[in-house]
């Protein structure tokens, strides 16, 4: 019984966090007003250093053990797709997209992935699967077709979420092809700690060191960037990587499901607007997720 309690616990936890990385980006791009704050590349690059840091005394002795493998540069590979690239995709998406159909549209992930590995790998694709990247897609372009007509102009701007979940679809299949035996754990840490100079890099270049960050305002901007390193980054990954070893991954992908619904409450509390025809999408691509991730019949 604790061990169902803990497993679901883990489970609603990681759904509120990763749920709440959208409107923690909002908060960081912009104040209470709609007024810019931090640029897309300053968020991104807060939340690579961040989880980075918090991560750094993992990563040491995962270098330890990879130094010298060829493992070391899909771990790259992988923190570039699974991390790096999404959270500036996520971020300058988020300068004219709400909230919540960002977080909507995050669920495709699971698509791209089923997706890239029959492409790529030449994985069966089960006529059921195939049913479940259609319905996927079209739940997607519900979504599209929910924006008012006086923001097309905007619809431009999902493609930076699809390319972020085109992102994520490769980095599962890279890990699950590369580093099926490398605990998540220490690719997450090993790929963050290569990761920082960058991002820092950007931070520099960007100017962000030469804003007013003691202002209460940029402060709630900062302390909003740096939750999501920590606490969407970091602590999400660790979390993820417990739940997949309680429960198993069947039961750790769920979360998929919980993601928007988090990501859409928030949305609301903050006076997004969310229509019945995204709500539509959002259900036609969680039953197109459903339908492509069942097991195929023997």
């Amino acid at each position: 019984m604790n061990k169902v309690v803990g497993r679901w616990g883990l489970f609603l936890s990681l759904c509120f966090i990763w749920g709440s990385s959208f409107i923690l980006m909002k908060l960081s791009l912009f104040d209470g007003r709609g007024m810019p704050l931090l640029s897309a590349w300053q968020v991104g690059a807060l939340r690579i250093a961040s989880a980075g840091l918090v991560l750094l005394p993992y990563s040491i002795q995962g270098f330890r053990l990879m130094q010298g493998s060829t493992q070391l540069r899909y771990v790259l590979l992988s923190g570039l797709l699974g991390s790096f690239l999404p959270a500036f995709l996520f971020c300058l998406a988020e300068t004219q997209l709400d909230s919540a159909l960002t977080g909507m549209l995050n669920a495709l992930t699971p698509i791209f992935v089923l997706l890239i590995g029959a492409v790529l790998y030449r994985q069966a694709v089960p006529r059921r699967h195939i049913w479940g990247i259609g319905l996927g897609f079209l739940g997607c372009v519900f979504l599209f077709l929910a924006q008012k007509s006086s923001e097309v102009v905007q619809w431009g701007y999902g493609l930076y979420v699809l390319l972020a979940t085109f992102c994520y679809g490769l980095n599962v299949n890279l890990v699950r092809q590369q580093l099926g035996k490398v605990p998540a754990l220490r690719i997450a840490a090993v790929a963050f700690a290569f990761l920082i100079p960058p991002a820092l890099a950007i931070l520099w270049f960007t100017g962000f060191f030469s804003l007013p960050l003691h202002t209460a305002t940029y402060a709630v901007a900062l302390g909003s960037a740096t939750l999501l390193g920590i606490g969407g980054t970091a602590v999400g990954s660790i979390l993820f990587y417990r739940l997949v070893k309680e429960a198993g991954p069947v039961f750790a992908s769920l979360v998929t499901y919980g993601i928007p619904f988090v990501a859409l409450g928030w949305g609301l509390v903050y006076g997004e607007s969310v229509t019945i025809l995204q709500l539509l999408g959002l259900v036609v691509i969680l039953v197109g997720v459903h339908l492509a991730n069942r097991p195929a019949k023997v």
